[in-house]
């Protein structure tokens, strides 16, 4: 699969760290991040990469060469004028005769690329998008998709959205077929044979937000490390994260740590069955507690019981809805969750309502550890190192199941577990 990378911008937000040369060319820890993205690229076998250069190109071009200092082959389209961050797209068509990936120049990566290329082919659409949760969701544009995956809205950072959303941002790598650039080019009629060019395209508004709830774009959810370094405050948090290893541990291809976290009454003020959405309240300090976790580098994955589906209480949307507003409030306080698992069923019936295809005995409702183990087969959870941390015995014994350490809220006497006050508390003291 070729692989373009777009480096053709002036990196006008960054040019406080460096003013003379081309943002693909400012060094993380010694070395230009346009570099650390090809050697990434390398040891995955794309080997066949597509430059688009435009501000300073010959300083990109006499650094890479034709890539052979690197194990790869490098070929360069130089915009004589801006194009926009997609216009040498159309320029390059004949030279993109299948799916290709794309990516920005900015972007500090390390990723698991055979997954996100597995599931583009599982998906068949024109693009996939990778895509993850961030610290700072309110102020990124957001991905809405349904529960397959297909992209059905895309909310840029200026544009209104809902009240309440899924903390999906999209990561700047996509998997895209040519027929898109075809597909524009009819509809907007922007390119005509003979036609004046260059033409001037913004990716993300004029190619890819359009094909939002068309069926043919979806979103590929990870939580590998994929950070823009476009501003001197990110910059340095991508450095940082570099030397302390945090951006090669993400990746899926290694054991991944997770803290495994309850819902009722350990991220939000427990209230019963919780069929209410405005009764979603969390508890005190939990957004702090979970921003560390991300720090240090754990997955923080939900594992939580809803049993109110299958007795016909909660439908699906209000429940996904309620979670909406979790993945919010967390955002807002600069905490995410990497995955939410949840077990709908509910093993007796006469209740009135009930669905019946989830009245069953299932693997996933807690005690059993089916959602643990499901959240670490996906991501590559190493469990003996991993926690769970719940209020009640079922989320004990499904963490032991699992083999994880375990962690109680509340009181009582679990043996050789932990017994703490709230999450908080433990992060404050155990991590």
């Amino acid at each position: 699969m070729k692989t373009v990378i777009m480096a053709g911008g002036r990196g006008t937000r960054i040019r406080s760290i460096a003013k003379d040369i081309p943002k693909p060319m400012i060094k993380i820890n010694g070395i230009p991040v346009l570099e650390h993205e090809i050697r990434s690229l390398k040891k995955q076998g794309f080997n066949e990469i597509i430059i688009t250069v435009s501000y300073m190109a010959s300083v990109i071009k006499e650094y890479f060469g034709n890539g052979s200092s690197l194990g790869v082959d490098i070929t360069y389209f130089e915009e004589e004028q801006p194009l926009g961050n997609a216009g040498a797209l159309f320029l390059l068509r004949k030279q993109l005769d299948s799916d290709f990936l794309l990516i920005n120049s900015d972007v500090m990566f390390d990723v698991d690329f055979s997954r996100f290329v597995d599931y583009h082919k599982k998906k068949r659409g024109l693009v996939t998008l990778f895509t993850h949760p961030n610290s700072h969701p309110f102020d990124s544009a957001l991905i809405a998709a349904d529960q397959e995956g297909r992209v059905e809205d895309w909310f840029t950072k200026e544009e209104k959205r809902p009240y309440y959303y899924k903390n999906r941002v999209n990561a700047g790598l996509h998997i895209m077929s040519p027929m898109v650039l075809d597909m524009w080019t009819e509809s907007e009629g922007n390119i005509k044979q003979n036609a004046a060019l260059p033409l001037k395209v913004d990716l993300d508004r004029q190619i890819l937000k359009p094909l939002a709830g068309t069926g043919k774009m979806f979103c590929y959810d990870s939580p590998e490390y994929v950070k823009d370094m476009g501003t001197p405050e990110r910059f340095f948090m991508v450095e940082k994260d570099f030397i302390s290893g945090v951006v090669n541990r993400k990746n899926l291809l290694n054991k991944q740590k997770a803290v495994f976290l309850d819902r009722d009454g350990t991220i939000n003020i427990y209230k019963g069955f919780l069929t209410d959405i405005e009764s979603f309240e969390l508890v005190d300090g939990i957004g702090d507690a979970i921003c560390r976790l991300n720090e240090e580098g754990y997955l923080v994955i939900v594992v939580t019981n809803q049993p109110v589906v299958a007795r016909g209480e909660l439908s699906f949307e209000k429940l996904h809805e309620i979670h909406r507003k979790m993945e919010t409030m967390l955002g807002l306080k600069g905490a995410y969750l990497d995955g939410i698992y949840v077990c709908p069923h509910h093993p007796d019936k006469g209740y009135i309502g009930e669905i019946s295809e989830l009245k069953i005995d299932c693997e996933c409702r807690k005690p059993k550890p089916g959602l643990l183990l499901r959240a670490a087969n996906d991501f590559n959870v190493e469990l003996e190192e991993s926690w769970m941390i719940g209020d009640s015995e079922n989320d004990i014994e499904a963490g032991r199941a699992a083999g994880c350490k375990t962690v109680f809220i509340g009181s009582g006497d679990f043996g050789q577990d932990l017994t703490v006050g709230s999450v908080k508390e433990f992060v404050e003291n155990w991590i």
